[in-house]
């Protein structure tokens, strides 16, 4: 290339010395694999790590696409004293799935495909946060940046992707938007730490931390408010809630609400965790109420609607809900859909407004709202003109 052009800056591959060579840590890309949540924060990896990804697959309705109906048989973790430590249908294997190991094991073994689908996508959201969680927590000290391997496969692969060959996004995606987020409010599970990551190139001030916890029943209990500052291209460490943590979750687990809130008490930074009981197990999660969500739609444009989800507040967390723009006839997912936000959580008293652009076919039929969540019943909803 440089001989044919030489008007062009040229990097013969991805963690080439010219692109991201360090003195202070030389260069290389990865892990690509499932890690423990701690290891993105606790873990160094390369000062610029040019490819860096973990697992990637899609739920139930990705899987069928391309899966014949007798391979749509979930991965068995034998554990890991087993060799292999897990067992993987030939057709997966052939599609290059990569193992979820032991993670899926604590929201409870998977009955089927379609609830190991399921499961990996809270898996799924949760590797991708952390590893953008983790990267920005050590802004400076030990990073200066990473490239995501990868967002997609050129083929129907299993192998570390956010949205499918056919455009369907999975829960990956939506983790790493909300670990990336400019200004972020985030937890450290290695020390308990609430931080703050400003990517922005100006002072953030008159900022209020929000944190609270919520049981399975959906009582909250508030854990600091204050005003804050943060100083730009900075993450900086804020509180410890180590004990408090410890004490609620001890149990059944617990949901994590971290808030910055202008001084309108509009959100700018949201965040969401579900944390483990003591065992380290999702106990309260497989035994979570029903959630009934209150679901309004609205098309703002030829192109584009809005979904509102509000969650009453005497109701528990309305947990981790999917939306999809499906066709009422076959129902099959419309594709591509780009969704503002999915795999949305919202608390009890809480109002969340999603909103969706696709390119509308000509004579096609009205499209209709599929939202289903990990304690909301799935429900089919006419889009309100």
């Amino acid at each position: 290339m440089p001989r044919l052009d030489g008007t062009r800056w040229f990097a013969s591959y991805s963690n080439s010395d010219s692109l991201s060579y360090n003195t202070q840590g030389g260069n290389g890309d990865g892990p690509y694999g499932i890690q423990p949540i701690a290891s993105f924060w606790a873990h160094q990896t390369y000062p610029f790590n040019s490819e860096v990804g973990s697992v990637g697959t899609g739920d139930y309705e990705s899987l069928e696409r391309f899966l014949p109906p007798a391979n749509l048989v979930p991965p068995q973790y034998l554990g890991a004293g087993s060799n292999p430590s897990e067992k993987v249908d030939s057709v997966w294997d052939y599609h290059t799935y990569i193992s979820y190991e032991q993670y899926l094991l604590p929201y409870g073994a998977p009955k089927d495909v379609r609830d190991f689908g399921l499961k990996a996508q809270l898996v799924n959201y949760d590797q991708y946060r952390a590893l953008m969680e983790g990267f920005s927590a050590h802004m400076w000290e030990w990073y200066t940046g990473s490239i995501i391997w990868k967002t997609q496969n050129p083929w129907t692969a299993l192998r570390g992707q956010m949205y499918d060959y056919y455009l369907d996004p999975n829960a990956c995606l939506y983790g790493l938007r909300t670990g990336s987020e400019p200004l972020h409010v985030m937890y450290n599970p290695v020390d308990s730490m609430v931080m703050i990551t400003n990517n922005l190139f100006e002072v953030k001030r008159d900022l209020m931390l929000v944190v609270d916890a919520y049981d399975m029943a959906g009582k909250k209990t508030n854990l600091t408010q204050v005003f804050v500052e943060v100083n730009p291209s900075l993450s900086k460490k804020y509180l410890s809630i180590k004990g408090a943590i410890r004490r609620l979750a001890r149990e059944k687990g617990l949901f994590l609400s971290l808030q910055l809130q202008d001084l309108q008490k509009q959100p700018v930074s949201s965040n969401i965790y579900w944390l483990p009981d003591a065992q380290g197990m999702y106990s309260g999660l497989q035994s979570l109420g029903k959630a009934s969500l209150q679901i309004t739609t609205k098309r703002t444009a030829k192109d584009q609607l809005t979904v509102t989800l509000t969650n009453p507040a005497t109701a528990p967390v309305a947990f981790f809900n999917r939306l999809a723009l499906v066709n009422p006839q076959t129902q099959k997912r419309i594709l591509p859909v780009f969704y503002s936000d999915n795999y949305v959580s919202v608390l009890p008293g809480e109002r969340k407004t999603v909103v969706l652009d696709y390119p509308p076919t000509a004579g096609a039929v009205a499209p209709v709202v599929s939202v289903e969540g990990w304690n909301v019943v799935k429900q089919l909803l006419p889009v309100a003109k």
